[in-house]
């Protein structure tokens, strides 16, 4: 089979590799696609932690596809299912799993691309920011996970405010229903905009979605006193620095939303595909970028640029 493979920063290879055979309690994928995500750039653009080359199809971790193999006395799944996959060698023609790592999709949605992983991540960072009716819901950040997150706030009764420095995303969080919209010029100014908004209290919810250090700061000034601070963003490229003095004093309830559970990553993608099928999301929209599997390449650098209309990457086989 063709995989992909980071052979050194910035450098990838298409390599015929051999057809992974599925073991005991495992299912081999044939992979219909794969969702780019952000936590592919540091290892593609390099780091000191790194070692080069990765694994062939490492890094894809967004896939769904259809089962064609499964593995000896495996009962729970069967060849032909169309399913969602958490494998994480999924940038190739066919990845290998546990069969708990994947979960099937239903007819309703055969034809619709699927990347379950931050489907789920969307749904459990949802679930952990305990958004309530009437409550002020500032989200830092409009990308893929952004807009997720403010279609469920907005449905949950929250009054959103959305922010981003992308004029497109701020005409998408307004399509998807956000009360307010500020663009991210000037830090300042967002955080006046926001007083004004909430009569000086602040947001009772901030969801900080981009991932860099600047837009974490911001988070932490938007939060109110007693407040919960949702780190959704990704932030495993460095170090970061928080301004505890200003937690401290607001008594923050500060939530890193990403999760690590196996079975919270299948209830994520489950709560996704109900919400899906119910039209409660509707994410068809939001894949504005499709790339074959020999320009994985051109699909990094189009999320590390990430231009005007761009809010998710996949890459279909």
């Amino acid at each position: 089979m063709s995989a992909a493979v980071v052979v050194a920063p910035r450098q990838l290879e298409i390599r015929e590799v051999q057809l992974p055979e599925p073991g005991p309690g495992e299912v081999r994928v044939r992979v219909e696609g794969c969702g780019v995500c952000a936590s592919n750039l540091p290892p593609w653009e390099g780091r000191p932690w790194f070692e080069y080359p990765l694994p062939p199809g490492s890094l894809g971790h967004e896939a769904w596809g259809w089962i064609d193999a499964v593995g000896p006395g495996l009962t729970d799944r069967r060849v032909g299912e169309r399913v969602a996959s958490l494998s994480t060698n999924a940038y190739a023609e066919y990845t290998t799993c546990s069969s708990k790592a994947t979960i099937v999709l239903p007819a309703s949605l055969d034809g619709q691309p699927f990347p379950g992983e931050p489907l789920a991540c969307a749904m459990n960072v949802f679930e952990r920011s305990e958004i309530r009716r009437g409550r002020h819901v500032a989200i830092v950040g409009i990308g893929f996970l952004g807009a997720l997150l403010t279609r469920l706030a907005v449905s949950a009764g929250a009054q959103v405010i959305a922010i981003s420095r992308r004029p497109c995303a701020l005409e998408l969080a307004r399509r998807l229903g956000a009360r307010e919209t500020l663009a991210l010029e000037s830090a300042s100014e967002v955080i006046r905009r926001v007083r004004d908004i909430t009569g000086d209290a602040l947001c009772e919810r901030v969801i900080e979605a981009a991932g860099h250090q600047a837009t974490l700061e911001l988070a932490g000034e938007l939060a109110g006193e007693r407040s919960r601070l949702i780190i959704a963003g990704y932030h495993q490229d460095g170090l970061r620095q928080v301004n505890m003095q200003l937690w401290n004093w607001r008594g923050l309830d500060v939530i890193n939303a990403h999760e690590r559970d196996p079975q919270r990553y299948r209830d994520g993608v489950q709560l996704a595909i109900d919400a899906v099928t119910s039209g409660l999301l509707d994410p068809l929209g939001l894949y504005t970028h499709r790339f074959r599997l020999n320009e994985l390449d051109k699909a990094f650098e189009m999320v590390s640029q990430r231009p005007m209309g761009f809010f998710k990457a996949l890459i279909v086989t």
